[in-house]
């Protein structure tokens, strides 16, 4: 009995050994594999967690310069956060806030060019949409109308469409161009649909290159009488 189980356990012995032979080499690297994509994980988690919380503190420290009103020093941290972290949020965040900070202290060309990267190297499609908006904004102060008008070509996310139209509208009312701005808040008119705040706003721009609102209303209303 005992030399027929011994035979037993020597051919699942010779079996295993067999299966190794043949598929040991692969079960090894399968596993290597698996550990390093695990190790590489981790190691990503921690370096993104690592890179936000150091973002987060020159975050906190342009901060403190706005609220101190220290424009040197909100260039600064500025230029920090992006050399270090140019692709997080917290650099995005912290240019639209560098950019303001720097055009109420007088300083246009260093806030556009901010903006100007926001809206070129950022990340997130919202954040680049209000860089764009911005800008377009400080370009219009500035009178240079078709820069402006440039930076508002970009494709940007649905929600924000309505508002580079009203922002095309004030550009070219800006430059006496009543057509063109009609046309624009039109557009916006439309876009920000029944009960949005903002429209009330449109509803006057309208009125002041001469166009009733309500003659816009009238058309959309019977269209919707009409639908089955």
């Amino acid at each position: 009995m005992a030399t027929h189980l011994d035979l037993e356990e020597q051919e699942q012995l010779d079996r295993l050994k067999a299966f190794w032979n043949t598929y040991g080499t692969l079960i090894t690297w399968v596993v290597l594999l698996v550990a390093a994509s695990v190790m590489a994980w981790n190691g990503w988690q921690y370096y993104q967690r690592r890179q936000a919380a150091q973002a987060a503190a020159l975050y906190d420290e342009l901060d403190r310069a706005v609220q101190a009103g220290e424009a040197d020093r909100v260039q600064r941290a500025f230029d920090d956060m992006k050399a270090r972290f140019p692709r997080t949020a917290y650099a995005q965040q912290g240019a639209l806030l560098a950019a303001r900070s720097l055009n109420d202290k007088g300083r246009a060309e260093p806030s556009r060019a901010v903006l100007a990267w926001v809206a070129e190297q950022g990340t997130d499609p919202g954040y680049k949409a209000i860089a764009r908006l911005r800008l377009a904004s400080e370009l219009m102060q500035a009178k240079s109308w078709d820069e402006a008008l440039k930076q508002l070509a970009a494709p940007v996310p649905k929600e924000f469409e309505a508002l580079v139209a009203d922002r095309q509208g004030d550009i070219h009312a800006s430059r006496g161009q009543r057509e063109e701005a009609a046309a624009a808040y039109r557009k916006a008119w439309t876009a920000f649909g029944p009960g949005n705040e903002y429209r009330r706003l449109v509803e006057i721009k309208l009125n002041s290159v001469g166009v009733d609102p309500a003659t816009l209303a009238a058309p959309a209303a019977g269209a919707a009488k009409t639908t089955p």
